[in-house]
């Protein structure tokens, strides 16, 4: 049995946010589980498998033993860092990628899978694979990250989806530190954000101000 993961503040990464601050994902990410960062998904969307493979490999021994490490979509670079000894914890599937149980065959049994889900239905077939450790609900609002996005359903509608599944709910798409108290109040087990620390002047800053926000919910 997988432990739970502690999903509250969860940073996706951008290489193109973070270059367009000076920055290289590594000092981002650094400095995001300094401020509080409870879990990273390395998501980059434009670079082949080795420059990825690479990043990821840089990344997982700085903080790999610290916090669980995601990989985006490719499921052969996990499998790369994982052969080559990288503390990578799993990898985090979108609709149009491997079906997660096909995956689940192929990672084993103790890494952990993730899913980004937006309808009930997708939910429903997330909960029967038996593959999933939690879903990515979302959007809560428009965002300019995820190209394929669908349409922002406030903090409202993620909350009422997140209520049709048993499994561990992460809120995405367009958050800011305003959201997090409502998320976790409507019951959100966390918040996945991309903008809000990447494109921080003050990284770190920006991921002890997110989690004091989610604290904030408990007390809602």
């Amino acid at each position: 049995m997988r432990p739970p993961l502690d999903l509250s503040l969860y940073l996706v990464t951008d290489d193109a946010q973070c270059r367009s601050k000076g920055r290289t994902t590594r000092q981002i990410v650094l400095a995001a589980v300094d401020g509080g960062a409870t879990c990273v998904q390395l998501r980059a969307k434009e670079s082949d498998g080795g420059s990825f493979l690479a990043e990821v490999l840089d990344i997982a021994d700085a903080v790999g033993a610290r916090i669980p490490i995601l990989v985006n979509d490719r499921v052969d670079v996990f499998l790369a860092a994982r052969s080559l000894g990288a503390p990578v914890a799993g990898v985090h599937l979108g609709q149009s990628d491997l079906p997660a149980d096909v995956v689940r065959r192929l990672i084993g049994e103790e890494a952990r899978i993730g899913l980004s889900a937006a309808t009930p239905g997708e939910l429903r077939a997330a909960e029967r694979s038996g593959a999933c450790d939690y879903v990515g609900i979302g959007t809560v609002r428009a965002t300019s990250t995820k190209t394929d996005a669908p349409v922002g359903l406030g903090v409202d509608g993620v909350a009422a989806l997140a209520r049709l599944t048993g499994l561990p709910a992460v809120a995405i798409g367009g958050i800011g530190v305003d959201d997090l108290p409502g998320l976790r109040a409507a019951g959100l087990d966390g918040a996945a954000v991309v903008s809000a620390i990447c494109l921080d002047d003050h990284p770190r800053q920006a991921a002890a101000r997110l989690r004091r926000a989610w604290e904030e919910g408990n007390l809602l």
